[in-house]
């Protein structure tokens, strides 16, 4: 282990194992070149050789893609996928042995100010901090870069749930029943089941029970694109159906195959959110919600009609029950509706005008 001085005026620092060259490199400072051979001269120690460290982001990544493929959900490696497109030229073309998180929060930066959704980038950092985590196993690195990073909070708004209410839900179906009919009923069986689109796709005809009472039996999920899975929450649940939609659910199981699709296009094919929308021209017919707002609706319709917040929980899937309070949060607390009440009691609005009066007289 040396460090000698370059008639530059520089510092180079050479790292051997033995006899054996290993590593060098040239610093402006003594101090810089002697962390980086005490920093290089522990990872040695550890097992990890410097020279595998030379391999590029841009070489590696597909050899970590290929290790991927089987390891992991189909969605998840869809995510995984998309790295190598996501990752800049700049940090493609280093050695993963010199990538800090400097590099990593420069991309992040970079990705977010280009316009991705805060969601996306975190996404693109599971898979980065992944991708990582896999040279330090096999030990081409000695610490994960993108483990002492953060996301940068996006100067767009967070888009907020847009739930409908009962009223404005009817309206919403019978604009859209007509353009088609039975789409308009997925629609309204969506917005009193709080199925998931993913969930919507997944359920059989043998998931509608009638007994103890009629309820679908919701255990997994088909996201477009990819195979079947378990649902978000990896459990299964029952979600009752009101008498409002159990005459449409009894009507599209009539007469069919128990692991057919229950909710289908009336010609039978599978349900597209992308052609659905076209179909019910989306844009103009749904007021400016998702389809994932007709999730939010349903548990807003459960709360509003009293249903206990920790049985909405169950229904919905949620693993928490503070997930769940964000839906009541929505609808106003029992402290809103009792201050609402007293500011529109009996004299106050007409108390305020009255003293008003008096100072102009």
């Amino acid at each position: 282990m040396t460090i000698r001085k370059e008639p530059s005026g520089r510092f180079r620092a050479v790292l051997k194992s033995g006899r054996t060259y290993v590593a060098g490199r040239t610093f402006d400072t003594k101090r810089e070149a002697t962390a980086w051979l005490n920093r290089e001269r522990a990872a040695l120690s550890g097992g990890v050789d410097p020279r595998a460290g030379r391999e590029t982001v841009a070489k590696l990544l597909p050899i970590w893609l290929e290790e991927r493929k089987d390891s992991v959900s189909a969605k998840t490696y869809v995510a995984d996928r998309a790295l190598p497109r996501l990752v800049p030229t700049n940090l493609a073309a280093l050695s993963i042995g010199s990538v800090t998180d400097r590099e990593v929060t420069r991309t992040l930066i970079h990705l977010t100010r280009r316009g991705l959704a805060e969601s996306s980038v975190r996404r693109f950092r599971a898979s980065l901090s992944t991708f990582f985590a896999w040279a330090v196993r096999e030990r081409l690195i000695l610490l994960n870069p993108v483990t002492p990073t953060r996301v940068p909070k996006a100067a767009s708004p967070k888009v907020e749930m847009y739930p409908f209410n009962e009223a404005e839900l009817d309206a919403f179906v019978a604009r859209a029943a007509e353009r088609d009919h039975r789409l308009a009923e997925v629609m309204l069986i969506a917005g009193w089941t709080g199925l998931r689109w993913s969930e919507l796709r997944a359920v059989r005809v043998r998931d509608l029970v009638e007994v103890p009472m009629p309820m679908l039996v919701v255990e997994r999920a088909e996201p477009e694109g990819v195979a079947a899975k378990a649902s978000k929450s990896g459990k299964g649940r029952r979600v009752p159906l009101a008498g409002k939609v159990l005459p449409l659910v009894r009507s599209m199981a009539a007469d069919r195959a128990p692991d057919e699709p229950l909710f289908t296009t009336v010609t039978g094919h599978r349900l597209h959110a992308t052609a659905v929308k076209r179909t019910l021209n989306w844009s103009s017919t749904a007021g400016g919600r998702r389809i994932h707002d007709l999730r939010h609706t349903a548990a807003c319709l459960w709360l509003a009609r009293g249903v206990d917040p920790v049985t909405v929980q169950a229904w919905m899937g949620h693993a928490s029950i503070a997930t769940t309070n964000i839906y009541l949060h929505h609808l106003g607390t029992g402290a809103d509706r009792a201050g609402l009440a007293r500011l529109n009691g009996p004299g106050h609005a007409g108390g305020t005008r009255e003293r008003h009066d008096e100072v102009e007289n």
